[in-house]
This record gives C-alpha cells, sequence and structure tokens, in this order.
C-alpha cells in the first residue's frame, strides 16, 4: 500500500463515508489535534520508566485512534466504528483516584513542569484541552455525541495527575504558584 494517493492535493480529505472536506474544516482540525496528542503521548512513553503510567499511556494511545476515527465518522454513517463510551471514561478516573491516593493534598496551583516526563505530559495536557474546546464548537454545529468531550475532559484531569505522579517518582517537588 503507498502512502501517498495525491487525493488531498488540492486541499481536501474524505470522511469515513466518503464524503470530501477541506483540510481545514472544524471536523479535520478537531481529530487533527487528536492526533497531535497522541503523538505528544508517544514522546511521553519515551521519558518513561514506569509499568503502570507505560500501561496508561498504551490504553490511552489505543483510545485516542478510536476517538479519532469516532470525530472521523459523521453519526449515522454505517460504518463500524468503534465510539468512545463511558467505561473508557470510568477506566480513567480509575487511574486518576489510584495516582492521587499516593500524591500530597493539592492546596494551591502549581506549575507545569518537573522532571521531563512531567514538562511533556502538562505539553499534553494543554493540547487535550485544546482538542476538547474544538469537539465542544464541532459539537454546536454537528452531531457527535456527549463522550468525546466527556472522555477529553476527564483525560485532560488524567494527564495533569499523571504529571503529579510522574514528579513524585523521581522526587521532584512540585513548584507552587504565588501571584
Amino acid at each position: 500500500m503507498k502512502i501517498y494517493t495525491k487525493t488531498g492535493d488540492k486541499g481536501e480529505t474524505s470522511l469515513m463515508g466518503g464524503k470530501r472536506v477541506g483540510k481545514d474544516s472544524l471536523r479535520i482540525v478537531t481529530y487533527g489535534t487528536v492526533d497531535e496528542l497522541n503523538s505528544l503521548l508517544g514522546v511521553c512513553r519515551l521519558h518513561n520508566e514506569d509499568t503502570f503510567l507505560g500501561e496508561i499511556f498504551m490504553i490511552v494511545q489505543k483510545c485516542l485512534f478510536r476517538l479519532g476515527a469516532d470525530l472521523a465518522t459523521p453519526v449515522g454513517e454505517k460504518h463500524n466504528v468503534p465510539r468512545v463510551t463511558e467505561s473508557l471514561i470510568s477506566q480513567i478516573e480509575q487511574w486518576i483516584d489510584a495516582m492521587d491516593e499516593k500524591l500530597p493534598p493539592l492546596k494551591n496551583f502549581i506549575l507545569p513542569g518537573g522532571c521531563e516526563l512531567a514538562g511533556h505530559l502538562h505539553v499534553a495536557r494543554t493540547v487535550c484541552r485544546r482538542a476538547e474546546r474544538y469537539v465542544v464548537v464541532l459539537g454546536r454545529e454537528e452531531e457527535i455525541g456527549e463522550m468525546p468531550v466527556q472522555f477529553l475532559n476527564r483525560l485532560s484531569d488524567l494527564l495533569f495527575v499523571m504529571a503529579r505522579y510522574a514528579n513524585l517518582l523521581k522526587g521532584v517537588d512540585e513548584e507552587k504558584w504565588s501571584a
């Protein structure tokens, strides 16, 4: 299979189902941002040494592919595309709770940073929030269901907790924000 198809050379691409849209359409920008987030998590995996976090990264990256396919397939298309489900969101909440139990209580805002992995996770968190904002706007224009917004909202919380947890594992103190 060739990588290049030349079908996008004029600034258009196909959604699942074959509908052609501009590469700058909101739907494409939205799932492109999800792809960007997935790539950032690949970078995070390069800096990870923890087995528990490693398992989370693998599952989340697969879920982000699922979300990308979900967003690339307009609701009502007759393709058997896996959609984001509540069970994925529940799994994320379980991971958050498991790590949060080991973290010191959060009493202040903290500055993004710390160890290298935590820094990358904070960047991934901000890209996740951007993807979430795009999904919200897309949902106002087209039917996409509730799960993509909920999934990204919870995922950004997970990435924040993972950054804190990565700093804890490395023994790096969090820097509290003060005005």
